[in-house]
């Protein structure tokens, strides 16, 4: 995906003014955080298990070169290729050159934030490979010609309206069809695919230094399917996916699992070794060639930088997105690259650089539910901050006359207890009249037509 970070402000004005956008995603973050309450309920020492998590990855990351060592060495002597990649474009060549080599037609891809962030369904469709991708809600979004809009839930800003006239325009589904004709449809259409595909090729959702394990979490069984029926398998990874020991997993994938889907465990998690072995069955025994593309793309800049070194610790489980009031109201795609929502405007800026993302980190309202919510406990404002202190510092021009006039007339106003009362109780009467539109920007609320104020006076009697 071509970045447009540079366009956040255009980008994001036109996500405001489509109500269905809105709609959509209010109504999938409704359940999924029904659906992450309950699971979290359900564990008694939630906030004890987060903090094991953050301190696992902070392990990992204390000791990263020595662990990424430890995986390409067992990998390696299980007859696999470990490949190390400087930069996207470099990622991009490594698979190129393997799916050139073996003549692939057609790669089937399992859901992977890595192969979007390096842009390799285009680099292979250039090279003459079919990329087709597996996972249902990317395989909407690449059939609309769109990216994801969401970590997990690629397809979040679509309705079940949206998807159904889709799929019968691409495959023929009748307009009205449900969900459950919807799916057996597109699972029709990849079950060709997967036969077909001579190469596959997923992400790494963590990878165990201990024994150069490679797991992958996932519900639909296409992963399992894109890792083993080709004749070879690629799996993408950043540096920061790794973990220290197996051990490890028994508190992350709790973790995972449980702030991505609400789920106690997913349907499969894969754990992938190397290659199939000389004198082992063709079939069901996996491909006869690994290769495992590590990669950097900035990352171990941010593992210098002890101010931002936090942000590895990401398990990618959407979390942060889910409760963002700024996510919510203008989706994915407006923040012009692979990583939306708080999580995006961290590391974003640190992979593309400061002056390519720099209005990213001001799109919050530094509420702190990010924060709250991570499972490793990110301290997602803190770095937001950051991100903003950088781009201070790396010459960002000072803001416009009319906004620091703003910032002395509020400095001015805080200042005085009579002044405060008096603009408030201004501002409430404009925005609860119709004299002045209200502002659409950020969908303010109606304030409520009695104040705090006078809600506490009549409560003390």
């Amino acid at each position: 995906m071509e970045p447009r970070t540079e366009k956040f402000i255009e980008l994001s004005t036109q996500a405001l003014s489509n109500p269905g956008l809105r709609a959509s995603i209010a109504k999938a973050n409704q359940s999924y955080k029904h659906s992450r309450a309950r699971a979290i309920a359900a564990l008694a020492d939630w906030e004890a298990l987060r903090e094991r998590g953050a301190r696992i990855k902070d392990e990992a990351l204390a000791r990263l070169p020595e662990y990424l060592d430890q995986i390409e060495r067992r990998i390696t002597a299980r007859g696999g290729t470990v490949h190390r990649a400087r930069t996207a474009a470099e990622a991009r060549e490594i698979v190129v050159a393997i799916a050139r080599r073996i003549g692939a037609r057609t790669a089937v891809k399992s859901k992977s934030m890595v192969t979007e962030e390096i842009g390799l369904n285009e680099a292979l469709e250039r090279a003459g490979v079919r990329a087709v991708e597996t996972d249902l809600g990317e395989y909407i979004v690449q059939l609309a010609g769109e990216s994801p809009s969401h970590i997990i839930t690629p397809a979040i800003h679509k309705t079940r309206r949206d998807i159904a006239r889709l799929l019968h325009e691409k495959l023929g589904t009748p307009k009205d069809a449900g969900i459950p004709e919807m799916t057996q449809a597109a699972r029709a259409a990849l079950r060709e695919k997967f036969l077909a595909a001579d190469l596959g090729i997923s992400g790494v959702n963590f990878a165990v230094g201990e024994t150069g394990t490679l797991v992958i979490v996932e519900n639909e069984g296409n992963a399992r399917l894109s890792t083993t029926l080709p004749r070879v398998h690629v799996a993408l990874m950043g540096i920061e996916k790794v973990v220290p020991r197996l051990s490890d997993l028994a508190v992350l994938l709790r973790l995972l699992t449980r702030s991505a889907t609400g789920q106690a465990i997913t349907t499969y998690v894969n754990f992938i070794g190397g290659p199939r072995r000389p004198g082992e069955r063709a079939e069901p025994d996996g491909p006869e060639e690994l290769h495992l593309v590590i990669l950097d793309g900035g990352r171990w800049e941010m593992w210098a930088d002890p101010r931002r070194r936090e942000a590895l610790r990401c398990i990618r489980c959407g979390a942060c997105l889910n409760f963002c009031p700024v996510y919510e109201r203008i989706g994915g795609h407006a923040y012009g690259w692979v990583y939306p929502g708080p999580i995006g405007a961290v590391i974003t800026p640190s992979l593309l650089g400061i002056e390519e993302a720099r209005d990213l980190p001001h799109a919050s309202s530094l509420c702190g539910r990010c924060g709250e919510v991570c499972p490793v406990k990110i301290r997602l404002p803190e770095l937001l901050l950051v991100n903003r202190a950088r781009d201070v510092e790396e010459g960002r021009p000072g803001p416009p006359w009319r906004e620091r006039l703003a910032m002395k007339l509020f400095a001015a106003v805080a200042r005085s207890p009579m002044a405060y009362r008096l603009s408030g109780g201004l501002l409430r009467m404009v925005l609860r009249s119709s004299i002045i539109p209200r502002p659409k920007l950020w969908q303010f609320p109606k304030p409520e037509a009695e104040t705090f104020r006078t809600a506490w006076r009549r409560l003390k009697g």
